[in-house]
């Protein structure tokens, strides 16, 4: 995989570079929640832009339909990106169309664009191949090079992520060589004891990251709504929580496999519950109660994980040499739910191994939650390309920038 600093080396002034970036950022209205994403892109744009590239930032954000959305528009990430960059950044108003071939071409040396949302052009996404590289080769008459870095991305087979690359010369940019660099940390010479810790909502989710796990990790710790499958699949009752019946077998087998293989599976002691779902927007008091984990009375729903837990979860992260997390413990948006996911991240930021903090909700929590991101080894910027390279599957904005 060739670097962008190879690149750099052979000269870029003057040429027209697209990256294809990550700026899927969390938006209220067109107030940009979290700008982790942008910032993590920041110095490949700015190494380019001081090199005297004309560059040329392409993104998704969100799922629209195929069609532009104002919903969707990637207006506040450039924005964003320009107060970062401490410049002007030029905007398109759409991807291949007028607007992005006039903007491109008014492109000085050393100035930087960035197109409207690349969803909004149905060949973005499309699973026919015709159609897709149709696209791709609109956005590659835009530009000379390609600097994949947009992580989060890499494990859709899109336009701009698997056949624009195919299309021009191509490199990665700072932001993929550190992730990858990062994972390979989880899957390869992993330094031991390695604990993994997996949140979120559904266990369906985690399905292959667990299945893959069982090969490579010491300890397994499970929050979120997807330790109320796991709960029941030990025979106990949980209320009205969150739960996967169709499930059930399969984490029975997980189980199974752990014990068979000498991995330390640990599921929370006591939970959180109420009656029903906290309002997120206005973040009225819950008043939750606190109760074992194997015993959640009926018509209650366990919605983070339990003090007691919080401690023995911390403990069992208190000698891990590596640490990988992926998935909140509770529903962390609400001041009454996010003690639990604040103890893995203090337990995290305590340990003194090599902590990675692995994209989605996770990253989004600890930034929320007031963490020093400097605290943590690594907080990647892609949840479901994090999970699935350490699956262990090929992913197709990766295999599209190995030579």
């Amino acid at each position: 995989m060739k670097t962008i600093d190879e690149l750099l080396a052979e000269g870029v002034a003057g040429k027209r570079v697209f990256v294809r970036a990550d700026l899927n950022v969390p938006l209220a209205g067109t107030t940009i929640t979290d700008d982790g994403r942008i910032r993590a892109v920041q110095p490949t744009v700015a190494r380019l832009a001081e090199a005297g590239a004309r560059v040329i930032v392409a993104s998704h954000l969100g799922r629209p339909k195929g069609a532009p959305d104002p919903a969707f528009s990637l207006a506040p990430a450039a924005a964003r990106l320009g107060e970062l960059l401490g410049a002007d950044v030029a905007f398109a108003t759409d991807t291949v169309g007028e607007s992005a071939r006039a903007v491109v071409a008014g492109l000085a040396d050393g100035r930087v664009a960035v197109l409207e949302n690349l969803r909004f052009n149905p060949g973005e996404t499309s699973k026919d191949d015709a159609e897709r590289g149709a696209f791709a080769d609109d956005l590659a008459g835009l530009a000379d090079l390609y600097v994949g870095d947009g992580f989060g991305a890499v494990h859709r087979k899109h336009a701009s992520v698997y056949d624009l690359p195919a299309r021009l010369p191509h490199a990665a940019g700072y932001l993929i060589a550190t992730e990858v660099g990062v994972l390979k940390k989880l899957t390869d010479d992993v330094k031991r004891p390695y604990a993994v810790v997996l949140g979120g909502a559904k266990v369906s989710d985690k399905l292959g990251v667990i299945d893959h796990l069982l090969e490579k990790a010491d300890r397994i710790l499970i929050g979120g709504g997807m330790v109320f499958t796991f709960l029941k699949a030990q025979g106990h009752e949980t209320g009205s929580s969150l739960l996967q019946e169709d499930q059930i077998p399969a984490v029975q087998e997980y189980l199974r496999r752990a014990d068979e293989r000498g991995v330390e599976f640990v599921l929370p002691v006591d939970v959180l519950v109420a009656p029903e779902f906290p309002d997120l927007r206005t973040k009225a008091p819950a008043h939750p109660a606190t109760v074992a984990a194997d015993a959640i009375p009926a018509g209650q729903m366990g919605l983070d994980i339990g003090p007691e837990t919080g401690r023995l979860y911390a403990s069992k992260l208190a000698d891990a040499e590596t640490v990988f997390w992926n998935g909140p413990m509770g529903v962390f948006e609400h001041p009454d739910y996010a003690e639990g996911t604040k103890a893995v991240a203090q337990a995290l930021v305590d340990s003194p191994g090599f902590s990675v903090v692995g994209g989605g909700d996770s990253a989004a929590a600890v930034r929320i939650l007031g963490f020093d991101e400097k605290a943590f080894g690594h907080i990647s910027t892609g949840g479901g390309a994090s999970l699935e390279y350490l699956e262990g599957k090929t992913l197709p904005g990766l295999a599209a920038l190995e030579d």
